[in-house]
């Protein structure tokens, strides 16, 4: 026990602060420990304080070069002792995906700040949860570690919402992660990108391997460099330009208009056959089973040697269907499924409450 709590311990890498003053510049202003200049242009990039939209986003996170990256954001009121700065962000990262423990662990490093107004007690709390995984305060939250299971942050999307605006395309996202595709999300909102990206492993559930998700990617040399040298992933992005990236994805998802599109060179690898359909099929009824959660919907079957065989095999000939057979018509879109693409993303609501 005190074993495997000592591993979970060490899986935290850094703590930074971010702040915009009164003049309306972003400085990186803290850290511990130190960074490297990339990293640090890098998550100054992805805090929202530097977007140009001015959009607030209370909590982001991604992945990049396998350090995964946590920035929880808010407005400074009134009342507080940092009378110089308008917003700031704290940034953690670390080598787990987990984005409701680090969402809980930020926001109580948020609340010391705000009364504060140091870095100090931030670091006190951060070296605690370090050593010990907890943090205890009456007036800012206590925070344990081991309350949050990684399986937990695995479950944490619904792969239900997923099937309910895809329907049986859903076997092409499917059958893209079987075979250790590349898979670009675009939608204009980043929360709605995150909670999308971080259930599509789900669907692979026998491999539980969230390090191909890479939940907000920007069109940044160095980000892309890195982004290509992983042979599969799932990448998110807000920026409609990565459309017209074909180098970057075997498959792309433009979430906002709920369209699938497969890149002319995948394609042949892509071809669907029996076997698709039936997985397709499947996924869709068990998806629709209203007595059927989703931890059951992703676990109804786990494939066997002969299926992975046959569709990494899949290249055309008898039996084949071409992936826009599958494709629903657009008049077949029930409002519940418009309904659905313009509604708050869940897990994004969990984050803040």
């Amino acid at each position: 026990m005190a074993a495997a709590e000592a591993v979970d311990t060490q899986l935290m890498l850094g703590v930074g602060l971010i702040e915009k003053d009164t003049n309306g510049e972003v400085l990186w202003v803290w850290c511990y420990p130190s960074t490297t200049a990339t990293l640090r242009n890098l998550l100054l990039r992805k805090c929202c304080l530097t977007d140009e939209s001015k959009l607030l986003h209370p909590f982001v996170f991604g992945q990049y070069r396998r350090t995964w990256f946590y920035i929880t954001t808010i407005e400074v009121p009134d009342s507080s002792v940092l009378i110089k700065v308008t917003h700031f962000s704290i940034v953690l990262t670390a080598k787990d995906f987990n984005p409701e423990k680090y969402a809980a662990f930020t926001r109580i490093l948020c609340r010391m700040y705000l009364k504060h107004g140091s870095p100090v007690k931030m670091m006190e709390s951060y070296i605690a949860v370090l050593t010990k995984g907890i943090c205890q305060s009456e007036e800012n939250g206590s925070f344990l570690s081991k309350d949050f299971d990684a399986r937990k942050a695995y479950l944490a999307g619904s792969i239900k919402d997923i099937v309910s605006q895809f329907g049986m395309e859903t076997v092409i996202l499917h059958t893209a992660l079987m075979l250790k595709k590349r898979i670009v999300v675009y939608h204009p909102k980043i929360e709605a990108v995150q909670e999308f990206t971080r259930t599509l492993p789900a669907l692979v559930w026998h491999r539980q391997d969230w390090t191909i998700l890479h939940s907000y990617v920007h069109l940044h040399a160095d980000e892309l460099e890195a982004l290509q040298m992983c042979p599969g992933y799932i990448a998110g992005f807000v920026d409609l330009e990565v459309s017209n990236r074909s180098d970057l994805y075997d498959v792309f998802v433009n979430l906002a208009d709920s369209e699938i599109t497969i890149a002319p060179l995948a394609k042949e690898a892509m071809t669907m056959g029996k076997l698709h359909k039936e997985i397709g099929q499947l996924i869709v009824q068990s998806a629709e089973d209203p007595e059927k959660s989703d931890s059951q919907v992703i676990q109804i079957r786990k494939p066997n040697l002969g299926e992975l065989k046959q569709i990494a095999q899949s290249h055309g000939g008898a039996g084949t269907t071409h992936p826009a057979s599958l494709t629903r018509p657009k008049s077949e879109y029930t409002p519940v499924d418009r309904a659905a693409r313009t509604q708050e993303p869940r897990a994004a609501r969990e984050y803040t409450t």
